[in-house]
């Protein structure tokens, strides 16, 4: 059924747009199968969990951790992470940066955008956003790449407010992308919401439910 649900996903995505396969909690038996029906792309919010998926999954996976992030526990994804989405302060960029240069590594972050109305997100007021990638301190940083910005949605059935929301972030995206040229991601849609993310302009979709099937939260 795994096979079957990420072909028929795949089969409605532009060429452009990154499909991240939102595996957390889910066993490593179906991220092989993920893995074997051709998926690379795989993405934990839970930093210890996605590192034991490392250990025990083959070595071309990419990782990408896309909850919100503590920064006491970037070193035990340091050595092995591809791309962190939920990157909402300078400090976090930081200790980032203090990890990756142990392991001799550049690591890909994307700023993470508050677009939503409910208080239970995470993220950066845009003005926040503009003046990190302004400032000279961030110039100096040399073992990570901000690669572009993350948003999640009010999770809401008002699809014109989810819409605002999204073009909001793309908006912001296209301001920005002309003088920072590591822009290539805007990270925005999950399963409920995916399709509309692409029409405003997302390159990655994080799903998981309508790959793996509902989410078990008793791991």
């Amino acid at each position: 059924m795994i096979k079957e649900n990420l072909q028929q996903i795949k089969s409605q995505l532009p060429e452009k747009v990154t499909l991240v396969a939102v595996s957390k909690t889910k066993p490593i038996a179906d991220i092989q199968e993920a893995y074997d029906a051709g998926q690379r792309v795989f993405g934990e919010n839970k930093i210890q969990e996605m590192a034991t998926k490392y250990e025990e999954l083959p070595k071309d996976i990419q990782w990408h951790m896309i909850g919100h992030l503590q920064r006491n526990k970037v070193k035990y994804m340091a050595h092995f992470v591809d791309l962190i989405h939920g990157v909402d302060s300078f400090k976090t960029l930081l200790e980032i940066e203090k990890q990756a240069k142990k392991h001799n590594r550049v690591i890909n972050c994307l700023l993470q955008a508050r677009i939503a109305q409910e208080e239970t997100k995470f993220g950066l007021e845009f003005s926040e956003i503009k003046a990190i990638l302004d400032s000279e301190e961030f110039k100096q940083l040399t073992n990570i790449k901000v690669v572009g910005l993350m948003g999640m949605a009010t999770f809401t059935d008002n699809t014109t407010q989810i819409k605002e929301e999204f073009t909001s972030l793309q908006n912001l995206y296209d301001e920005l992308q002309p003088n920072n040229s590591h822009f290539t991601t805007l990270s925005m849609g999950m399963s409920g919401d995916y399709e509309l993310a692409m029409e405003c302009g997302s390159t990655m979709i994080r799903i998981g439910s309508s790959i793996f099937g509902a989410r078990n939260y008793f791991v």
